[in-house]
């Protein structure tokens, strides 16, 4: 991108203020955490940003700093109480990490605090602003609107996979939103780059079973690590069986066994960013199309309070591909939202 691109890039989607505060966060390896190219490629991006905003805020008459803490090792875990801090006493955080902090900023935002809003790009690359930061937001935007407003219509959605599997996922008892690259106000969160909308499934926790009964969320999720392909078995919104004879298969059974809410299926969610392209970063691969998560889900307007919050990515071109995803409202009507892998925009 121009300077000039990125500029408007930057007042478009985070309109930074005259007498704001702007916070980069920046996770570092440490001990057993070891670094990477790209982890090193993405702290080195963020210096980049952060001097750009610095002379946008001499103009503007905002202040910018930056801060390293220890990488966590795991997506979503929280952060140090420090950190959190410097968050609470910000209008506007960016954190461009290696490990997902979206859990921990949205737990900022969701309390009393009444200034910050954030944006939380892990993992992200410099080689996105040539690809999924190139979009029309505005067109982004109306996508996710009618994406969420789909949703939050739907009562159930039918998922067909690549590998012959199906799953079933019960969207009841819960609300949909919608991110869309706008992060200009307090209280808003974005993932960046931007462009989905998604819905936690309806988890069926103790006090809801006696009120609404037990989840329909039930089928198999496939799942591709290298070159082994792991399914999950399905029932009640839970992982309870892994089929596989691999290395892999045999340490996510331990990893779900070590804590089972890590078990909960999360969300369901749907990219609708035309510029995004699939190249195994998770953050731009699932604004590309379908996309299931497990673990926590509280940060989502969920029930579920785990330690990790993972997404798996089912879009066209991923190692398994969602190929059809089938929406079932409340009326009985259903819309085939997801046809040969790919988003139907001529629906949104």
């Amino acid at each position: 991108m121009l300077i000039e691109e990125k500029i408007k890039l930057i007042n478009d989607v985070f309109a930074p203020k005259t007498g704001e505060k702007v916070l980069f966060l920046v996770d570092i390896p440490h001990n057993n955490i070891e670094d990477n190219k790209k982890w090193f490629n993405r702290r080195e991006m963020a210096k980049d940003w952060f001097k750009l905003f610095n002379k946008i805020g001499e103009e503007k008459e905002f202040s910018v700093d930056l801060k390293e803490f220890y990488a966590t090792g795991t997506h979503n875990t929280p952060i140090p109480a420090e950190i959190i801090n410097e968050i609470k006493n910000s209008n506007l955080v960016i954190a461009m990490t290696e490990y997902s902090a979206s859990s921990s900023l949205l737990f900022v935002i969701q309390t009393d605090n009444q200034i910050t809003r954030a944006v939380s790009m892990p993992q992200v690359e410099k080689r996105m602003e040539k690809t999924a930061f190139k979009a029309d937001y505005t067109k982004v935007k109306r996508y996710a609107k009618a994406l969420k407003d789909m949703l939050n219509n739907a009562v159930g959605a039918k998922i067909n996979f690549s590998t012959g599997d199906s799953l079933y996922i019960d969207l009841r008892y819960r609300t949909a939103f919608s991110e869309a690259g706008e992060c200009t106000h307090p209280g808003q969160f974005i993932n960046f780059p931007s462009g989905e909308s998604c819905k936690v499934p309806y988890e069926a926790t103790s006090e809801e079973v006696e009120k609404y009964g037990k989840s329909k969320t039930k089928g198999v999720l496939p799942v591709m690590y290298d070159n082994e392909l792991v399914k999950y078995v399905i029932e009640n919104n839970r992982i309870i069986e892994i089929i596989g004879a691999g290395k892999k298969a045999k340490e996510m059974t331990a990893f779900f066994k070590y804590k089972p809410s890590r078990s909960n299926i999360a969300e369901l969610g749907i990219g609708c960013n035309p510029e995004a392209i699939v190249t195994g970063n998770v953050l731009e691969d699932e604004k590309v199309g379908l996309h299931i998560a497990y673990g926590t889900s509280t940060h989502l307007k969920g029930k579920i309070e785990s330690d990790t919050h993972q997404d798996i990515v089912y879009a066209k071109d991923c190692p398994v591909e969602g190929t059809s995803l089938t929406l079932i409202n409340k009326d009985g009507s259903q819309i085939e939202l997801i046809t040969n892998s790919m988003l139907r925009y001529d629906l949104l």
